[in-house]
């Protein structure tokens, strides 16, 4: 009997609770997890829709439109900044919004060649005009050419630094229809190539006579080739006062098409030799071919410095 007691002793499951959150548990943390990154999300698409040029929003539409064409095309649809990123803006400090990148890259390299070739003007004005002095100081140190000081006239130019030396009536520099240059015309020429030899500017040299025209000039020897006798024999004088061959950019005669005294075309004055130390803007210019661009020019200044052609005559 005592066996069957304890077979018939109910059995007592004992379940410990663990303290928890009620019957919602956990599930309002992932609901607020999925709320916060949601308007995190929308604030870096507000961000981002502010922040874009319409250049970008539109090279974003092409690409999902057309993807593969945009990939392999590219274009002003895909973005036009020159920044890594195609298409971003980097210049946080705009309180409008980002630009792109492209736009401030120009206008700063815009700004900074523009302050470039201003310095370089100045630069070249101020080496111009302490030249202008030194050959002034050299005619000054030779009593010789001290003399010759009334025919030399000094004076900055559009193009540069000009030195005209003109006849005088008892003083001429070549005789009556003549190109051989007079022996104090020649020192002074040697001078000047000396003092020209310093600086790296490029010379024009151009060859005046006055108005009297030759006889029978029309059909043969004229003023025109006078002229331009005259300048090739004064830039062989200058070469051989130490000027480099190649700093001689044009040598040109110009008859009586340029006269120093109008008013008297059969003036000395209007006989006469024109020397011109050239800035880097006359350079350029005489060097700019018709229907050449700015980087066209800059090739062609850098391959006519580099290997210079025989200087071109005119007045033939």
């Amino acid at each position: 009997m005592a066996g069957d007691s304890k077979k018939l002793q109910p059995i007592i499951i004992k379940r410990v609770r663990k303290g928890g959150h009620g019957k919602h548990g956990g599930a309002w943390k992932i609901a607020y997890a999925d709320f916060v990154t949601a308007m995190m999300a929308f604030f870096l698409l507000m961000w981002l829709l502010g922040s874009t040029t319409e250049g970008d929003k539109k090279g974003i539409a092409d690409f999902f439109n057309a993807p593969l064409k945009v990939s392999l095309v590219g274009g002003t649809g895909s973005g036009d900044s020159s920044s890594v990123v195609r298409g971003g803006g980097a210049d946080l400090t705009r309180s409008t919004g980002q630009v792109k990148d492209g736009d401030v890259q120009a206008r700063r390299r815009l700004l900074n060649l523009k302050a470039l070739q201003a310095e370089q003007k100045r630069a070249e004005l101020a080496r111009l005009e302490a030249l202008k002095q030194k050959v002034e100081q050299a005619l000054a140190a030779s009593p010789k050419l001290e003399a010759m000081k009334s025919q030399i006239r000094l004076d900055m130019t559009r193009d540069g630094l000009r030195i005209q030396i003109t006849d005088e009536q008892n003083r001429p520099m070549f005789d009556s229809g003549s190109a051989v240059v007079k022996p104090y015309m020649r020192e002074l020429l040697h001078e000047i190539g000396h003092v020209l030899s310093d600086v790296p500017n490029h010379i024009t040299l151009e060859g005046h006579t006055d108005a009297q025209p030759f006889s029978g000039g029309e059909r043969g020897y004229s003023n025109w080739e006078l002229s331009s006798d005259r300048a090739n024999a004064s830039r062989r004088e200058i070469v051989a006062g130490g000027l480099p061959d190649d700093r001689m950019l044009l040598v040109q005669g110009m008859a009586s098409s340029k006269l120093f005294v109008p008013e008297d075309p059969a003036s000395p004055l209007n006989r006469r030799i024109s020397i011109i130390v050239m800035n880097r803007e006359a350079e350029e210019r005489l060097l700019k071919l018709p229907g050449q661009g700015d980087a066209d020019l800059a090739a062609a200044a850098e391959a006519a410095l580099a290997n210079p052609s025989p200087p071109p005559l005119s007045g033939r």
